[in-house]
């Protein structure tokens, strides 16, 4: 099983995003192998702009992170063309999977962290 953690970065500011909404999914595969998200958990970014509590054992599948980040950067007083995020990959339901989001108004950037 695996543990599944993120952090968001402002680029901008070059501080921890606080406050930003995040959801973790899992996809759910049907009798046709058409495929719906079903839920896994939600937090908010702390103070440290970190979701330690995503999954403590996840298994194997594909999951998907959004972040809500359209509502914090309007809370900052900044556009987006981003009202949310989505990540999707692939967890081999072994090891820690943390995936953190470098964020600027109009990019962003995500990578498998340690």
């Amino acid at each position: 099983m695996s543990r599944i953690t993120t952090h968001v970065l402002d680029a901008v500011t070059g501080r921890p995003a606080a406050g930003i909404a995040v959801k973790l999914e899992r996809r759910e595969l049907d009798r046709r192998k058409t495929g719906r998200w079903a839920p896994v958990a939600a937090s908010e970014t702390d103070a440290d702009g970190r979701c330690r509590d995503l999954a403590q054992d996840a298994p194997a599948g594909v999951y998907r992170l959004t972040f809500e980040t359209g509502a914090y950067l309007k809370l900052q007083g900044r556009a987006s063309i981003y009202p949310e995020i989505p990540i999707t990959f692939t967890c081999s339901g072994e090891g820690h999977y943390h995936l953190p989001l470098l964020l600027s108004d109009n990019s962003y950037t995500t990578y498998r962290g340690s």
